[in-house]
């Protein structure tokens, strides 16, 4: 049986780095919330760009649009029936 931590030389006395060192904790609830506030911010300039290009879509692409999205739902839908078998 091998130990693929144990160190090259096996003298106890002397004083060596181990092989393994756990990375650095980050900071932890600061960092996770500075993280959530930046997705945020950019999910919502996203969608108000969304919005400001689908007001200026004609009439035509607007409906074009809508039939593809509900095209899309359905076929998710049908899927998670089937899956679920609902």
């Amino acid at each position: 049986m091998t130990d693929i931590f144990k160190p090259i030389n096996d003298d106890r006395n002397n004083a060596q780095t181990p092989a393994y060192e756990p990375a650095a904790p980050s900071s932890g609830p600061a960092n996770e919330t500075g993280r959530t506030l930046l997705v945020g911010v950019l999910g919502g300039v996203l969608s108000a760009a969304g919005y400001l290009v689908y007001s200026r879509l004609p009439d035509e692409q607007k409906e074009k649009l809508h039939a593809q999205v509900r095209t899309l739902v359905e076929s998710r839908v049908n899927e998670l029936r089937g899956r679920f078998n609902i």
